[in-house]
């Protein structure tokens, strides 16, 4: 069995009487994009930290491409931090430069990978442009790209996506696939479901410094029960008293009569719906509605938490 690119074990990590991470264990297989969700102080970014090294664990063990501190593997290891740091007078030739040197990389091949990963995000006319005289979009790519020159088995990004407009995300989504086809373990930390919910392979949530849920994105949606929306001159009772309905409420969203049913787990969309034409209710429109991995996110958090995150 391949051993993973990333594993905890019984992670724990506090600054006096705070405990910021609590018992945390997961796996990130070679190769694949792992997301390590979770909304802002749920203990992502201490745990990233222990992962390369820059704090010890309270407690608990951490494999990092097999060595048990991020440190001994740094040159292995690409990470673009929340904070981009790149120096606004540098340009990108120079910041690949000098980011690559960091890595052990010669001047003429990290600016030459820099140039080509500009290229196929059809940036080159930004090589030699001052940092400052460039988009927040194109910085944030050139930061990341100066994390990747040296092409690292193990990439960790720290809320990628922060502050991009959709054009640029979608670019930044292509890239990050990109670095998983060639091989590479891609873990992304961030608060925002819906790109983990188009990349990922795996998820871990994160609320509070502790884990609710680790596995697969389909295995996390399907914790979630199904959803209905039926539209049409409804009486709320005769709703609620349709088989596997647990709860009603008002489609606020919606221009007309509509209502948002949840159902009970397990319960068939199609079982509900029968019925309900059975028993006359005069629907005029209807949608079974998937649950996201934001959906899932919020019952896992509450039911693990007793509150919501």
């Amino acid at each position: 069995m391949t051993e993973p690119a990333l594993r905890l074990d019984h992670i724990s990590k506090s600054y006096g009487a705070m405990t910021a991470v609590r018992d945390l264990s997961f796996e990130a297989a070679r190769g694949r994009i792992f997301g390590f969700l979770g909304p802002n102080g749920a203990g992502k970014t201490s745990t990233l930290r222990m992962v390369l090294g820059l704090v010890a664990p309270s407690s608990g063990r951490i494999s990092v491409l097999g060595a048990s501190d991020g440190r001994r593997v740094r040159d292995r290891i690409g990470f673009l931090p929340e904070e981009r740091g790149l120096y606004r007078r540098m340009t990108p030739a120079q910041a690949f430069d000098f980011f690559g040197a960091l890595k052990g990389l010669d001047s003429r091949t990290a600016r030459a990978r820099g140039l080509a990963m500009l290229e196929d995000q059809g940036l080159a006319q930004a090589m030699n442009r001052p940092v400052k005289s460039l988009s927040k979009g194109m910085a944030q790519k050139v930061a990341l790209i100066s994390a990747l020159v040296h092409e690292p088995e193990l990439v960790i990004l720290d809320e990628p996506f922060s502050g991009l407009d959709p054009v640029n995300q979608q670019s930044l989504e292509r890239l990050i696939r990109g670095l998983a086809d060639r091989g590479a373990t891609v873990v992304f930390s961030t608060h925002v479901m819906a790109h983990a919910e188009r990349l990922c392979d795996k998820v871990v949530l994160m609320a509070r410094g502790q884990k609710v849920f680790d596995g697969p994105v389909s295995a996390a949606r399907a914790a979630v029960p199904q959803r209905l929306i039926l539209v049409g001159d409804l009486d709320p009772d005769a709703v609620r008293a349709l088989p596997g309905v647990t709860g009603l409420a008002r489609d606020a969203s919606a221009d007309g009569p509509s209502f948002i049913v949840d159902l009970a787990a397990g319960a068939s969309a199609n079982a509900t719906l029968k019925e309900a034409f059975v028993r006359g209710l005069q629907i005029t429109r209807f949608e079974a509605r998937e649950p996201t991995l934001h959906d899932a996110f919020i019952v896992l958090t509450q039911d693990a938490t007793g509150e919501r995150a």
